[in-house]
């Protein structure tokens, strides 16, 4: 089934528009008003909606639809969605909610919205979703508060107010999307379909997913396992008392969460557990290319980069030993005569200026034996931030290959240091941790 017209409408039908405050129907029209799609309002209550003429039902209007976005009480539902599909549509979101997560009588009319949708061979997202937004071509079809920037990270939400709160924190993440997905209930169009969907898009690079539960296992995995895209997973519903939760919110099975974890790594999935966590790690594989294992870490506090060897331990990550080579050249670099152990990590040490960070950085990413680098910074009275953070932005542009992660730890003093970095797509993280569990999800 093709989901072409979900994603790319040329006309789009609001049933239930409104333009009150607070309400989803204004949310929707107003979202779609950045876009340069035509949209037709249709509301039987109303004769403008924010100065576009209203139409009674979807059959009033002439033109053909592509998409059709449903924004009423869920009794009214089955009624509009007969109408789109006698006004072939080329595609249906009902954002309405009062389905399956409802109750035996939502999962009843549940089913019937599903029958009605098969039987004429239009694809649906939702019940009971926020909508889709797709940057590619500026368009938004969701009462999400706000727009996010436009990237190469696709997210899939089960939870159309996680992917709101997602959106929020984004920015400052300062990360951009291909495009996102609040698929609420799957009533047809379901988590497979999707994945398969953004297989081959070609602005979508990485596949950040919320998930509940799924309701076609093997479908799935053999989905997931096919994708060469990396898919980062969050999965909520973990533990018996979460079970419970999910049934009322979405209605989805969740089952056995071993038997889902087992899943997850026969797929290839990198699994996280927490927002932040997916965040992080789609930051990384957006800015960053892959490489093997074996990386450099350059840091001007000890402790820092004793603090991320540990982590390096946790996490099945090497930190390469230098080789003679390697060694030679730092010890012959003037810029480094005050670095007195030449060793991986590598202590520049705290009254590091630029031409220091600059040296040793070079070196580093120069030998054979590193294939990614850590680049640690404490603020102290001689630290340069901004004119380092420079510096590593032109070195990557020499060595495009070899990943760069950045963990410039401060507050008010670094932060427009991590904006130039982040805007010529180094990731920073303000830990250790976050930083070492980043470069593990570039590690092939």
């Amino acid at each position: 089934m093709n989901l072409d017209k979900i994603f790319n409408p040329s006309s789009i039908a609001v049933i239930g528009a409104s333009e009150e405050e607070k309400t989803v129907g204004a949310g929707l029209v107003k979202n779609l008003m950045q876009g340069q799609n035509k949209i037709f309002c249709v509301n039987p209550f109303r004769e403008k909606v924010f100065q576009m003429s209203c139409f009674k039902k979807i059959a009033d209007i002439k033109e053909n639809i592509d998409l059709a976005v449903v924004a009423v009480p869920a009794s009214a539902v089955l009624e509009v969605v007969e109408e789109c599909c006698q006004k072939k549509v080329k595609g249906i979101i009902v954002v309405s909610s009062g389905f399956q997560e409802s109750g035996e009588e939502g999962r009843q009319r549940e089913d019937k919205l599903r029958e009605l949708v098969e039987k004429a061979g239009i694809p649906l997202i939702g019940p009971n979703c926020l909508g889709i937004i797709n940057l590619g071509n500026n368009l938004n079809v969701s009462f999400a508060p706000l727009t996010p920037k436009k990237g190469d990270i696709a997210f899939l939400s089960q939870s159309g107010s996680l992917a709101n709160a997602l959106i929020d924190k984004s920015i400052d993440f300062n990360l951009g999307f291909s495009k996102i997905v609040s698929y609420g209930n799957e009533a047809q169009v379901d988590l497979t379909r999707l994945l398969s969907y953004l297989k081959d898009d070609k602005e979508t690079k990485v596949i950040l997913l919320y998930l509940e539960g799924v309701k076609k296992g093997r479908e799935f995995f053999e989905a997931a396992k096919e994708i060469s895209k990396p898919i980062v997973v969050l999965k909520a519903g973990r533990s018996k008392m979460g079970e419970k939760a999910v049934s009322t919110h979405t209605g989805s099975m969740v089952g056995d969460y071993e038997t889902y974890q087992a899943v997850f790594k026969q797929a290839g999935l990198i699994q996280v557990d927490s927002l932040e966590e997916l965040l992080d790690i789609g930051k990384a594989l957006s800015f960053s290319e892959k490489c093997r294992n074996g990386i450099g870490i350059v840091t001007n506090g000890g402790g820092l980069g004793v603090l991320a060897v540990d982590f390096c331990d946790e996490q099945g990550i090497e930190v390469s030993e230098l080789k003679n080579e390697t060694i030679e050249k730092l010890n012959k670099d003037k810029k480094l005569e005050k670095v007195l152990i030449k060793r991986n990590p590598l202590d520049i040490m705290g009254d590091a200026l630029s031409e220091r960070y600059e040296a040793a950085v070079r070196a580093f990413l120069e030998a054979k034996e590193i294939n990614g680098l850590l680049i640690i910074q404490s603020v102290q009275i001689m630290t340069e931030p901004l004119k380092n953070a420079k510096i590593i932005a032109e070195l990557k542009k020499e060595f495009p290959l070899k990943p760069i992660v950045c963990c410039f730890v401060g507050g008010p003093l670094i932060k427009e240091a991590v904006g130039c970095l982040e805007e010529n797509k180094i990731p920073n993280y303000p830990d250790p941790k976050r930083a070492i569990k980043a470069i593990k999800s570039l590690i092939t």
